[in-house]
């Protein structure tokens, strides 16, 4: 049985899984409390297969620090990672 996190979290198992899994609680509990969050998706290309470029832009729009200094293998790791 999921505990209750209050109100603050919708969906009390799937933060709870996610956490498991290694995710922030506030990744998290973004995610948990977005509808139908399992059903989105799938509209962009996979890390691995965007330039330096875009991988750049993603890392500048989720706020990663020394990201201009990084290969394209450690914006791919940081990305997945944050």
């Amino acid at each position: 049985m999921a505990k209750n996190h209050g109100k603050q979290i919708k969906d009390d198992e799937k933060y709870e899984a996610l956490r498991r899994e290694g995710a922030s609680k506030e990744k998290a509990a973004r995610i948990a409390n977005t509808p139908n969050a399992g059903k989105k998706g799938g509209k962009s290309k996979p890390l691995d297969e965007r330039t330096k470029d875009q991988l750049l832009a993603e890392a500048k729009k989720i706020g990663i620090k020394g990201r201009h200094s990084m290969t394209k293998g450690e914006l791919t790791d940081a990305i997945r990672h944050h």
